[in-house]
């Protein structure tokens, strides 16, 4: 499954209050969120704001001290201003990620450098409340308005540069292709077949081909090698405007915006890590040894590490593609097999949209007018579904607009990114996502999650717009995953989607099939950021850019790279979450909190049971209680926020541990025969 992102301008997307999935720092008005990458763009405020240090004591001497109803006609101001700037921003942004041309990426970069002028103003103006006695809500807009200033430069020159560089970098990766029979680094004929990734991903999903794999691999990676140099500045620039702002690098600025200090957050990480590492080694030495019986010498390696390319996707990030692989082989749990989710949707979907149907005819031509309307229609269909469950907990139903504005297919005249994400664009009621939607198992949970973006978006709407974002950037992302938990087998019975609930001995096949995604997911989340925080502090160089980025997959993840790597290469640009620049932890965060989440729900739905097979669909307890969570946006401290809905102020693996405890005991005792 791809990650969400909620979208914002990419030289942005950093840390805490901004956008939401894909991106923090700003103060939000743009939010967009991708798919698997989901990221709340904090409008204006966090992707525009370079906070300026207060002026020279003998100059504030003369300067009337400020009060109270000054700071408040300030902050409604700002929060008015930003309001509407940031909704030019998201149409801007919306336009260079749907249709990417040389112009919408100059047009983007254009306003969005504008928008930063504009917030700097307000930064630096805000510092002449800084010593003010305030009320606790006036004094955290403005708090939230300094601390989720975005690392740019405040040198003209600079700005303007940083800005080029983050929409062509974001450009790079949408158009980025593998066209099969073209050499490395040679221009693909006209007639060429080239793929996207989207393409590959389905391909590489269900090939068990390791030579095949390993060619979509190398061929898909090729496209990092150009941002390198692009990336390194990129990097160097932002690092220029955390420093103005008081911070060692952009990696510290991007861990300060969760209501600790960056060290307390680094440790915050490394102590949920220490507490599901054993349960993922297992899932490793596990799936391993299947892999190995099944390709042989292909997968089998000296050193333990698994061949990246084996494990059914692309960036090796979720390895639920190859469950048939994997699955037990005990008679008593082998008889239970997966619901055929994609199939049950082709035929539903074909069933009640004779519009939709054609899509799924044997040898359809999706290209052609008719295939294409099929294919869209299919799509919104799939989106149908996720609506249903919101709505089935008590929320209002998406508003007409955006049926007629979110991207549901790739379109067939232009270029766009097709990483899925979720979109607030006047952070009142135009809600978007932009998808290129499959009929698939993945795209099932992708919607769900999407649409948790959407829905919380829309939830703290009444905010103030500064409040207008998750309690942080990893709530935003565990609403959607929350609510996809809940895709059990006696909810896809509810839909008509599966014929049967199968019994509790069937639980372990289901739980493995459910790590393969949630569980294996964690230390690639952790590798990639905490190989980013290492570049913003100067510790990884540009010259040891992709060896450091395969150092830090082997020691958490166990994964090697399909044939040897240099620096010639640059592997991490081919996942989508560097060239756009968008945080990563909030979604190491989110597998976490997501399991959090569901188990207050489930208490609240009154469920009694284990807690793997807990649906609150329907339950309009649990919407109410997570109908306040999302009303309270980033009014008050997140710690705050995740107590009132689940009794603990911290992130807490003991509830994901509990529903993956027996699988964790099986894996165990499966792994005792294991070379």
């Amino acid at each position: 499954m791809n990650q969400v992102i909620l979208q914002r301008p990419a030289m942005f997307r950093q840390g805490a209050p901004p956008r939401g999935v894909c991106c923090h720092g700003l103060v939000e008005s743009v939010e967009i969120y991708t798919s698997g990458m989901r990221i709340r763009v904090l409008s204006i405020l966090i992707f525009l704001s370079v906070w300026l240090p207060p002026a020279p004591a003998q100059e504030t001497a003369k300067v009337k001290p400020a009060t109270v109803a000054e700071a408040r006609a300030f902050v409604n101001r700002v929060n008015a201003e930003l309001e509407k700037l940031g909704t030019a921003a998201s149409h801007a942004q919306w336009t260079a990620e749907t249709n990417i041309t040389e112009d919408t990426e100059a047009t983007s970069a254009l306003v969005n450098e504008q928008l930063t002028a504009r917030t700097l103003a307000f930064i630096t103006e805000s510092h002449r409340f800084d010593h003010v006695k305030l009320p606790v809500d006036l004094r955290r807009e403005i708090m939230l308005l300094q601390v989720n200033a975005p690392a740019a430069p405040k040198d003209p020159k600079l700005l303007a540069e940083e800005s080029e560089l983050a929409a062509q970098l974001t450009g790079m990766y949408g158009k980025g292709k593998f066209c099969v029979d073209t050499p490395l680094g040679k221009e693909p004929a006209p007639d060429a077949k080239c793929l996207g990734i989207d393409d590959i991903s389905n391909i590489m999903a269900k090939s068990r081909d390791p030579e095949e794999l390993k060619k979509l691999w190398v061929g898909w990676h090729a496209i990092g090698a150009p941002m390198k140099d692009k990336y390194a500045r990129f990097m160097e620039l932002q690092n220029i405007g955390a420093k103005e702002l008081g911070y060692h690098d952009t990696g510290e600025l991007w861990r300060a915006g969760y209501d600790m200090t960056p060290a307390e957050f680094s440790a915050e990480m490394d102590r949920a890590w220490a507490q599901l590492e054993p349960l993922y080694r297992e899932l490793h030495t596990y799936v391993r040894a299947r892999l190995i019986a099944k390709y042989g010498k292909a997968a089998e390696r000296q050193d333990g590490m698994i061949p990246a390319e084996l494990l059914g996707n692309m960036w090796a990030q979720e390895w639920g593609n190859i469950y048939d692989i994997v699955a037990p082989t005990d008679p008593k749990l082998s008889q239970f097999k997966p619901v055929d989710l994609e199939g049950a949707l082709k035929q539903q979907i074909a069933e009640r949209d004779p519009a939709a149907a054609p899509a799924f005819a044997p040898g359809a031509d999706l290209s052609s007018d008719a295939g294409h309307l099929a294919k869209l229609a299919a799509g919104k269909d799939m989106v149908h579904y996720g609506e249903n469950f919101f709505t089935s907990l008590g929320f209002s139903p998406l508003p007409h607009s955006f049926w007629l504005r979110s991207q549901f297919v790739h379109p067939r005249d232009s270029e766009v990114v097709c990483h899925a994400s979720a979109w607030d664009i006047d952070a009142a009621d135009d809600l978007r996502v932009k998808m290129c939607i499959e009929v698939n198992d993945d795209y099932f949970t992708t919607v769900h999650h999407e649409l948790g973006h959407n829905f919380y978006q829309r939830a703290y709407n009444q905010q103030p717009h500064l409040f207008r974002g998750g309690a942080n950037d990893g709530f935003h992302e565990a609403i959607g995953d929350s609510i996809a938990l809940s895709i059990t087998p006696a909810y896809l019975k509810t839909l008509g989607l599966a014929a049967t609930e199968p019994p509790a001995e069937a639980d372990i096949p289901l739980q493995l099939r459910t790590a393969l995604d949630k569980v294996a997911f964690l230390p690639f989340a952790l590798a990639l950021d905490k190989w980013r925080w290492q570049v913003f502090s100067g510790e990884i160089k540009p010259a040891d850019y992709n060896t450091a980025w395969w150092a830090l997959r082997k020691k958490y993840q166990g994964v090697v790279p399909p044939v040897e790597r240099t620096e010639a290469e640059f592997d991490p640009g081919a996942k989508n979450h560097i060239p756009t620049n968008v945080p990563y932890a909030r979604y190491f965060l989110a597998r976490v909190y997501q399991f959090q989440f569901y188990k207050a729900m489930c208490d609240a739905s009154g469920y009694k049971g284990p807690l793997n097979r807990c649906s609150f669909y329907g339950s309009k307890a649990a919407g109410e209680k997570l109908k306040q969570m999302l009303e309270a946006g980033q009014s008050q401290p997140w710690q705050q926020t995740l107590k009132e809905m689940t009794g603990t102020d911290h992130l807490d693996a003991q509830p994901m541990l509990d529903y993956f405890a027996p699988l964790y005991a099986w894996l165990k005792e499966q792994n005792k025969t294991t070379p």
